[in-house]
């Protein structure tokens, strides 16, 4: 209980700005929420902390331990192939019980079978989880590999511009964000660890990350590969975001359709890993009961995360958009500057990176560092796609040449930077994005685009989300470097000025 204190206050620390922003937003003229929309905002907000809270709690005791020792256990037995058939088919089970997976595949059904996308979105995690896992074994750079993928992403999206398929380039580069959520990156992650820890070398903190981030890659690739095959035109109905008088039934009834698409995700890793347990691992009951408990923890945290920002948030995060782009648009570039920075406050898995990646890198990529550099990569990718929106221009545009800038930055910071950077672009595009800022950017672009551009225009701000990151982490690293070399040049100069004289001669 006193760690559930704990988290729980931090959550709280999270989540107030974005609420406190909202607030402050309804009490000017510019906005007009009825009494009904703040009162179910407010819900959502005392869900968001509870549920980040308990998520956090879970993660600590269940989903990091999981992997971690799954991870461990099954390179402790020297097979290959094992290793890879297992981590496979754990990607492909995980990636299809994805809920944020499940409902981009609805909004695409126009144009491509939904089972024949989710299922060709999870071969393309579980074949880069391959990659990252024989990465570690045959220690290969992530740089060389992510330049390698990467080409081959700006290859396809050119076929699919030539084919007069622009507007899936957006949707190819969202889905990369959308299959890596809050329940995956803390298990993944752990995975990564637990296999560095048996099979790393010397360079074990760069191999310890990375997972994510070749896991991001196959499903922009299976979307590509799946648009080059399609003529049809890509339609995009939005949502009714209109706020149900009510509360308490939209709220129970959301509550249950999460409790399944939780249930289902959770289940999928839980029968994985005591499939591990019974085979390979045999922790002990002492161990397992501390696992179970965080299991729960976990998909309590969940349900509660993802009820409350799905009723309370998208809504108001839909009205806000519209009615800023109708009244002021040109505070849009600011307030969605702001907005990035707030929304990565409380994102659930931001939180698990971040401790992660202190503790791996002993500290020297500290918390409070990460989560400066991620505020501002996603304030500014936020930022960007207000502008994308306000003068309708394709997301090629900025995708391209930041992936340009980010491959070229690895060739200059050392390695466990890339690798971090690339996790964190995945991480970054969490729930809280989908939820609330892309209802947001979509309100404004059927506000001022009209709903005919919402796939063209409001589509690709979780690309930008988890492309910024790569740029701003990196850029940290850069920065160390910088430093690190003046230090000691100021130090060989204080040795070579000093004065001979004060030397001691002891012979």
């Amino acid at each position: 209980m006193k760690e559930l204190k704990a988290k729980i206050v931090e959550a709280l620390v999270s989540a107030l700005p974005i609420t406190a922003i909202v607030y402050v937003l309804a009490m000017t003229p510019l906005f007009s929420f009825s009494t009904t929309e703040l009162i179910t905002f407010t819900i959502g907000a005392v869900l968001l902390i509870l549920g980040i809270g308990l998520f956090n709690l879970g993660a600590d005791l269940a989903m990091t331990p999981m992997g971690s020792h799954a991870g461990s256990g099954l390179s402790r037995q020297k097979r290959l192939g094992l290793l890879l058939g297992v981590c496979f088919v754990l990607g492909v089970l995980i990636t299809i019980a994805e809920p944020d997976l499940q409902v981009l595949a609805k909004q695409v059904s126009a144009v491509m079978n939904s089972t024949m996308l989710v299922m060709a979105v999870g071969v393309g995690v579980g074949a880069f989880l391959i990659v990252a896992i024989l990465k570690i074994v045959f220690r290969k750079s992530l740089s060389h590999i992510l330049m390698l993928f990467y080409m081959l992403l700006f290859g396809l999206a050119l076929i699919l511009v030539v084919r007069g398929n622009e507007n899936l380039l957006p949707l190819a580069f969202d889905s990369g964000g959308v299959t890596t959520g809050p329940i995956t990156v803390p298990f993944i992650m752990a995975l990564g660890v637990g296999i560095s820890s048996v099979l790393g070398d010397r360079r074990s903190k760069e191999n310890s990350f990375g997972l994510v981030a070749l896991c991001s890659v196959g499903p922009i690739l299976a979307v590509l590969v799946l648009g080059t095959f399609s003529n049809q035109d890509l339609t995009y109905q939005v949502p009714d975001y209109t706020v149900s008088e009510d509360i308490l039934g939209s709220y129970l009834y959301t509550a249950a359709h999460t409790v399944k698409e939780v249930a289902l995700a959770l289940g999928m890793i839980v029968v994985f890993f005591m499939v591990c347990q019974g085979l390979y691992l045999k922790l002990p009951r002492k161990r397992l009961k501390r696992i179970a408990v965080g299991v729960g923890f976990t998909f309590v945290g969940l349900v509660v995360f993802l009820t409350g920002v799905n009723v309370g948030f998208m809504p108001i995060g839909y009205k806000l958009g519209y009615e800023l782009a109708q009244g002021s648009p040109r505070f849009l570039v600011g307030l969605g500057l702001v907005m990035g920075i707030l929304v990565v406050l409380a994102e659930p898995a931001i939180h698990v990176l971040n401790t992660q990646v202190e503790e791996v890198t002993g500290g020297l990529v500290s918390k409070r560092s990460m989560m400066i550099g991620l505020c501002v990569g996603v304030g500014a990718s936020i930022a960007l796609s207000m502008i994308r929106v306000i003068f309708d221009f394709s997301v090629v545009y900025y995708i391209i040449p930041g992936y340009f800038i980010a491959l070229a930055l690895s060739l200059f910071v050392p390695p466990v930077y890339t690798a971090i950077a690339f996790d964190s672009g995945g991480v970054a595009s969490g729930p809280m994005t989908s939820t609330f800022i892309l209802p947001f950017v979509t309100g404004v672009c059927v506000c001022l685009q009209g709903a005919d551009a919402v796939l063209r225009d409001a589509f690709g701000v979780v690309a930008l989300v988890a492309m910024t990151p790569l740029i701003t982490i990196q850029l940290l690293g850069f920065k160390g470097i910088i430093a690190e070399r003046v230090n000691e040049r100021r130090a060989m100069k204080r040795i070579l000025d000093a004065d001979d004289q004060q030397i001691i001669n002891f012979m």
